[in-house]
């Protein structure tokens, strides 16, 4: 803060420069009244003097009066222009001080009732990156302490707490965070996780209307797919967690890295169950190449996700196995298998004939979007790499 103290401290002395300047004329102006008193007084001293050779008879009338008008000649050629002068001065030197005075108190005054000194000093604070996690929980404390109402801060310091495994207080951020921002599904899936490892892994009714509120609003939404995920686990109830973790599976981008974590958690859970892991699986599985109509290359955004999935041919309009891609990663080649069904009891080899389809979905919606391309049906054991063109704009959902 010394550099804004210091900027300010310069504007004053500029303000008061020109304040001031008025007063230091006034000095000027005493002066030339002072100067005009004493050749007043010299004057009346020449007359006087003049008056007393006149009597005398050392001047004659005549000279005397020759010797009063040159005595008066020079009193008005030094006080010429003097009164105005210190009339100007003593009208001016009063007021300069005061307001000299009366400025910096009433700059100041204003500045801490309008200005925004707590901005400048938490703007100098973030400038910096913090070395830290312990370092950026502080800031953001400090953050959110100084703006009650900032969201965003709020719901940084939740990720933060999660971070450093302080979930008490996670909840308590993404709470407030919900209350700020409104029930986004997002924040509702990371205010229950939070609550959920708060509460020692213990599920509750809460936590069932949260999850709930948040896939009602967002079937995709990722954090609660993958808190149910856990708790059927934790429960025993692998199933129900195979369920949730398949749909999250399903949602995530290809390249994403918690895709194998949640694959691992897949396989294990079927272990429990005896069934076949997906190393091991001998499942159906198809591969299709997806590329985009060029009629359609220049409507469409390169972050727009594509949904890419088979269905039964005569079953369910439920996918039986789902791949997300976004249009930057077209054309592309995609695998798909039992393993990236969205639920246990529908798998691509349960149905002899399928459809593949791709659809791209600006939203990231998988059941509807704006184009799509289909194929015809075909048996769920083809071995053939297949071709699927996105060409037509998608009006029939599914």
């Amino acid at each position: 803060m010394i550099e804004f103290w210091l900027s300010a401290g310069l504007l004053l002395l500029a303000a008061l420069g020109f304040l001031l300047i008025p007063v230091l004329r006034g000095r000027k102006a005493q002066t030339e009244e002072d100067r005009t008193a004493l050749n007043v007084t010299l004057y009346q001293e020449r007359l006087q003097e003049l008056e007393n050779q006149r009597q005398a008879g050392t001047l004659s009338a005549e000279q005397s009066q020759n010797g009063r008008d040159e005595a008066a000649r020079e009193l008005l050629a030094d006080t010429d222009g003097a009164e105005s002068k210190a009339r100007v001065g003593v009208l001016g030197s009063r007021v300069p001080l005061i307001a000299a005075f009366l400025v910096p108190l009433l700059g100041c005054g204003l500045y801490l009732y309008w200005g925004a000194i707590d901005d400048v000093e938490r703007a100098r604070n973030f400038a910096g990156q913090p070395q830290t996690i312990e370092a950026m929980t502080a800031r953001l404390e400090a953050s959110v302490k100084a703006d009650p109402k900032s969201a965003e801060g709020w719901y940084f310091l939740g990720r933060t707490y999660m971070a450093q495994e302080r979930a008490a207080d996670a909840a308590t951020a993404f709470e407030r965070v919900v209350d700020l921002s409104g029930r986004e599904p997002e924040l509702l899936g990371q205010w229950a996780q939070a609550l959920y490892f708060a509460g020692d892994k213990q599920w509750t009714e809460r936590l069932q209307a949260l999850t709930d509120e948040a896939l009602k609003a967002n079937p995709a939404e990722v954090t609660s797919l993958g808190l149910l995920g856990i708790a059927a686990y934790e429960e025993g109830r692998f199933e129900e967690a195979i369920g949730f973790w398949e749909r999250l599976v399903a949602v995530l981008p290809e390249q994403d890295p918690s895709r194998q974590a949640i694959q691992g958690g897949i396989d294990r859970a079927r272990e429990r169950l005896g069934a076949p892991t997906a190393a091991t699986a001998a499942a159906a599985q198809l591969t299709v190449m997806v590329d985009l109509a060029p009629a359609l290359k220049d409507q469409v955004e390169p972050s727009d996700s594509v949904f890419i999935f088979a269905r039964a041919a005569s079953g369910p309009p439920m996918p039986l196995a789902v791949k997300r891609l976004t249009v930057a990663d077209l054309p592309a080649q995609v695998s798909l298998s039992d393993s990236d069904a969205m639920m246990p009891q529908l798998k691509l080899s349960g149905f002899a004939e399928v459809q593949l389809v791709a659809r791209i979905s600006r939203s990231g919606n998988a059941t509807a979007g704006e184009w799509i391309g289909r194929s015809q049906p075909l048996s769920s054991s083809t071995i053939e790499s297949q071709h699927l063109t996105i060409d037509m704009a998608d009006g029939q959902g599914q």
